[in-house]
């Protein structure tokens, strides 16, 4: 294994995963504060499983989104 082609693989996948993911959410808080369902002073649950094929992996995260 290349060490530093697997580390800047990682670290692409992630900025992508990071970026894709903000786009997302931000997008559906708009759509929900459009639609009325969310006031925006909410703090939403958030959580990301992390899985690898060919790796017994899976990962979990959780976490808090505060909108004001």
């Amino acid at each position: 294994m290349n060490d530093d082609t697997f580390n800047m693989g990682t670290r692409k996948f992630l900025k992508v995963v990071g970026v894709t993911s903000q786009r997302e959410i931000e997008r559906a808080v708009n759509d929900a504060l459009a639609a009325g369902t969310l006031k925006g002073n909410e703090t939403l649950k958030a959580r990301v499983v992390l899985t690898i094929e060919g790796l017994d992996l899976s990962h979990e995260i959780k976490g808090d989104i505060p909108l004001e």
